[in-house]
């Protein structure tokens, strides 16, 4: 009788070779195996694909510039769904295998095509939902990609909205624990750039928050004539109204919102000395450099 550990040594044996013969061996593949070229593959860009949203709006500001009170009143028109913070640069698409970005090609589709129309189909289904005609997105770090926004939606409008950079900073610094001055001034001076780079490159309709909660009839009469639909008292009384939660990272929340009751605008410090391009900014704006 032939002995079993005999033959299990004779085995492992034989499973050792195959191993080591395919270790020294070239890789058999096939052509069909063969990955496209990375530098191809990231090369192409995919057609627009067309959009179920055409034309939104989309709220340009600094953060601390008094854009969810502009959320709200545009709210509070019959014709106009303005929801909070939608955050949607922070939705993405992940390929997650190296065929996937082949696959969404030959469907003449690109990451950043696929990520548009997601885009696109979040701002259809709060549409729908609300059953009005315009949507308003108010998020303000958009305004740090307002190129990709013209990407995906050519046909988009604009309101930016301004706020004396003086006081934009007074307002970080007071809503922070132990503000750093320098990084707060280069957080607004990121957005001031960005702005401004917005402002003279689109079609925009241009507002400031002291105009706003100075003379808010006259504010969002032109507003409505921007967009296109007539001015209804209601937008004023915008307390009334269901506008969602306000919660950290959707927008303000602070009790001056939660008034339901337009408040005066706080003035910058007029001895509040800015950084020299900050201060151009504030000029170019038409507010008084300090």
């Amino acid at each position: 009788m032939r002995d079993p550990r005999m033959s299990a040594i004779g085995k492992g044996l034989r499973r050792r070779g195959r191993l080591m013969a395919q270790a020294v061996s070239p890789p058999r593949r096939t052509l069909d195996a063969v990955p496209t070229p990375r530098d191809t593959e990231d090369a192409y860009v995919a057609p627009r694909v067309p959009r179920l949203v055409d034309s939104p709006v989309f709220v340009l500001s600094c953060v601390r510039s008094g854009s969810t009170l502009l959320r709200v009143l545009l709210n509070s028109h019959s014709s106009i769904r303005a929801p909070h913070e939608m955050h949607l640069r922070t939705l993405h698409v992940h390929l997650s295998r190296d065929f996937t970005a082949d696959a969404m090609r030959a469907l003449e589709l690109d990451k950043d095509e696929l990520e548009h129309t997601l885009w696109d189909r979040v701002m259809h289904l709060e549409l729908a939902r609300s059953g009005k005609q315009i949507i308003v997105d108010k998020t303000p770090p958009n305004t740090l990609i307002w190129p990709r926004l013209h990407r995906c939606w050519p046909n988009a409008r604009y309101i930016v909205l301004l706020r004396h950079p003086g006081a934009v900073v007074a307002s970080l610094t007071d809503r922070r624990t132990a503000p750093d001055h320098e990084q707060i001034h280069a957080e607004v001076l990121d957005y001031g750039e960005r702005l401004d780079e917005a402002r003279r490159a689109l079609d925009v309709h241009v507002v400031t928050y002291e105009e706003l909660t100075a003379d808010p009839e006259r504010t969002t009469r032109g507003l409505c004539a921007y967009l296109g639909v007539p001015w209804e008292s209601g937008m004023l009384d915008y307390g009334t109204q269901d506008h969602g939660t306000f919660r950290p990272q959707l927008g303000d929340w602070s009790p001056t919102i939660r008034s339901g009751r337009i408040q005066p605008a706080r003035a910058a410090d007029p001895t509040a000395e800015l950084p020299p391009r900050l201060a151009e900014l504030a000029k170019a704006w038409g507010y008084p450099a300090g």
